[in-house]
């Protein structure tokens, strides 16, 4: 069996009552390596890994150790452009947009850059019914 894909996780928070902390430590339960990106909590700690600022912060900090596959996005929808142009940049395979987060411009974009796209699913909920939509 190949190596899971690593996942970015970007606006992960530091609160258990958030679903990003929630959804992020089921994932890391599972066995995946988190990278967390939140510029709020850059240089901090969340569920044990160095938070980030950027998507481009980690890849460049993180190069030659680990590739980002996955982008698990917990942002508003408005915000998944920048973060897909990101996304692109590093060279990621996938931009997962978790439950109730749709924007279909970045979806598009993404699409023509050759990255899988799964948008308004939570990653969790996927996982737990072996849903991998060929990326988990």
């Amino acid at each position: 069996m190949s190596a899971k894909p690593v996942i970015a996780v970007v606006g992960l928070s530091n609160r258990p009552d958030r679903p990003s902390y929630d959804v992020t430590a089921y994932m890391q339960r599972e066995g995946y390596r988190i990278v967390a990106v939140n510029p709020m909590y850059a240089g901090q700690q969340i569920l044990g890994e160095h938070c980030y600022a950027s998507l481009t912060e980690a890849a460049q900090a993180l190069a030659g150790q680990v590739t980002i596959s996955i982008v698990d996005c917990f942002r508003k929808s408005a915000d998944i452009p920048p973060v897909v142009d990101e996304a692109i940049a590093i060279g990621a395979a996938c931009v997962w947009m978790q439950q109730g987060i749709v924007n279909d411009a970045a979806a598009a974009k993404a699409k023509a850059a050759g990255l899988t796209v799964i948008m308004d699913r939570c990653i969790k909920v996927d996982h737990a019914m072996g849903i991998s939509h060929g990326v988990l």
